[in-house]
């Protein structure tokens, strides 16, 4: 994982410009946050938030009484974050430095709490992971197990990430591989997976978006207050 750490690290600054986001990918997070049916005074656990592309959507959902908790590695991403944070005057995120594969699940639970005035158990009402896992590799499975269990019972997983283009839009498959490479993800990981393997049966929805290039899952896990899927 170090390679893709230090990209995107030493293009911190330039990544909401260069990275897709507008033509591509933010409609990943509209369709994953959309699909999430978060509510005023949600608590977030944004794992691997980076320059906080994520922030404006969660924050409209969950409003000033809500909270985001954003956790990345980088130094550098986490500063254009915090600039965001600083210049939209939003008081109700909390961001921390560490790798999602190693994180302290008790030092967050820690922090939620006085954050929120919460007890510790069950800190967050939802996790989202936005096309971060696919570039963790062999972290993945040990980042998404640890975000998890600060999930509440009957809480909200999604994953927004990326795929190879299908049906007709197989012909842009170059350019989706192009784009992964450079960003150092894997686009066969089908991270998504991750929310149907742990999600409580029935609760999942999924969605593609970009001509299938950006798979979209939310589901909730086992416990109290798990709505049956929608239609």
């Amino acid at each position: 994982m170090a390679r893709p750490f230090r990209r995107y690290s030493a293009g911190a600054r330039w990544y909401d410009l260069l990275s897709g986001e507008r033509w591509v990918y933010r409609a990943g997070r509209v369709a994953g946050i959309g699909l999430m049916d978060l509510r005023a005074g949600d608590v977030v656990l944004d794992l691997g938030c980076g320059t906080g592309l994520n922030f404006p959507l969660l924050h409209a959902a969950v409003g000033d009484r809500g909270r985001i908790v954003g956790v990345d590695r980088s130094t550098d991403m986490l500063a254009v974050a915090r600039e965001r944070v600083r210049r939209e005057g939003w008081t109700n995120v909390t961001l921390i430095e560490a790798d999602a594969a190693e994180l302290d699940v008790e030092d967050v639970r820690a922090r939620v709490a006085e954050a929120t005035g919460r007890g510790r158990a069950g800190a967050v009402d939802a996790v989202l992971s936005t096309y971060v896992l696919s570039v963790m590799r062999g972290g993945a499975a040990d980042a998404w197990r640890r975000a998890v269990t600060l999930v509440r019972p009957g809480g909200v997983l999604a994953v927004v990430d990326m795929q190879p283009p299908t049906g007709r839009w197989r012909i842009l498959a170059p350019l989706a591989h192009l784009a992964c490479a450079l960003g150092g993800a894997d686009i066969h990981a089908r991270t998504w997976r991750f929310v149907a393997r742990d999600a409580a049966p029935g609760s999942v929805r999924e969605v593609t978006v970009r001509g299938g290039h950006i798979v979209a899952a939310v589901g909730r896990l086992p416990g109290e207050d798990v709505p049956a899927t929608r239609s």
